[in-house]
């Protein structure tokens, strides 16, 4: 008996439809991978020194510490430590408010390596659990930045320049910050102290953090802060401790619920200022703060307003 042959259908010809689920991932899979965090393993920050507090040599300047009032605020580690060590810098993580209670960072002018900036990832540290950090939630669609507080550039010198530059993108890193022009005088305050490192081929230790109260307006579950600080230690041109102090101010005007700021102030405010208003100690930083002098022989508050590079005194 032959064998029976099968009739095949030479024209048919299968539809973009039919193939799309062979082609490409689901939207269910797709939005499962939009929405899986990115995450730097603990392991991988294993060789991170830190913030060096005999960065400026003879000048030593310590890690900051808190006031017992806010001590039980500091953020534990995985580890059971109370610092996150990246490349030339520290932060000291905010249990509450999931942000940064304050970073530190050194700054080597003589050394700087310019790192070009591409498509920003952001990730979480994997030192703290993620509901520690507040995430990419709070930025979405909206005008808020991810406020570096360890700037880009600043960690970005010598043989390690590049990995300081990626450690710089972790959330940790990161506070919510008025975008566009309304940054423009903390910006040139930024450029001022990296430019004037760069010129001198000089060092400086730079600490930056939010100033945080009761009162902040909670956006999307986050309180987001009025205010943020600045404190610089550096060595003057006789070779002498020097420090100084900074305060930008956007309390005035907060704006609708889709953050639309007032104009900012940025201030020169003295070191003591900026350990009452917050609760952490910088040492004993105020003793070389022409500020902090005056306002001790004085007894009277001093602060400058800020509009441009040529009235910030360093």
């Amino acid at each position: 008996m032959p064998a029976r042959k099968t009739k095949i259908d030479l024209s048919y010809r299968p539809r973009l439809a039919d193939l799309r689920p062979l082609l490409a991932p689901s939207p269910t899979l797709l939005e499962a991978r939009a929405a899986t965090p990115r995450v730097t393993a603990a392991k991988d920050f294993k060789d991170r020194s830190g913030y060096a507090e005999e960065f400026l040599g003879s000048f030593v300047v310590p890690w900051p510490t808190v006031e017992d009032a806010i001590a039980d605020d500091v953020q534990t580690l995985k580890d059971g430590g109370d610092r996150l060590d990246y490349t030339h810098f520290s932060i000291t993580m905010s249990r509450s408010r999931r942000l940064a209670l304050y970073v530190g960072a050194n700054i080597d002018g003589g050394l700087h390596v310019d790192v070009a900036r591409s498509n920003d990832i952001w990730a979480y540290d994997g030192r703290l659990p993620i509901d520690a950090q507040v995430g990419e939630d709070l930025y979405a669609s909206n005008g808020l930045d991810r406020g570096h507080l360890v700037r880009r550039q600043d960690p970005n010198w010598g043989d390690e320049a590049k990995i300081a530059n990626f450690d710089t993108f972790h959330f940790t890193n990161c506070s919510p910050q008025m975008s566009g022009f309304n940054q423009k005088t903390w910006l040139e305050l930024e450029d001022y102290i990296l430019d004037n490192t760069q010129r001198w081929k000089a060092r400086a230790s730079v600490f930056t953090g939010p100033v945080f109260a009761d009162d902040d307006r909670v956006y999307r579950g986050v309180k987001i802060p009025k205010a943020f600080w600045k404190v610089v230690a550096y060595l003057g041109d006789d070779g002498k401790p020097r420090a100084s102090a900074y305060m930008i101010d956007q309390s005035s005007e907060l704006g609708q619920l889709e953050l639309v700021f007032g104009q900012l102030r940025t201030y020169q405010r003295s070191v003591i200022q900026i350990e009452r208003l917050t609760g952490i100690r910088f040492a004993n930083l105020a003793d070389y703060d022409g500020f902090s002098n005056e306002e001790r022989a004085t007894g009277t508050r001093i602060e400058a307003l800020i509009q441009g590079p040529e009235d910030i005194r360093l």
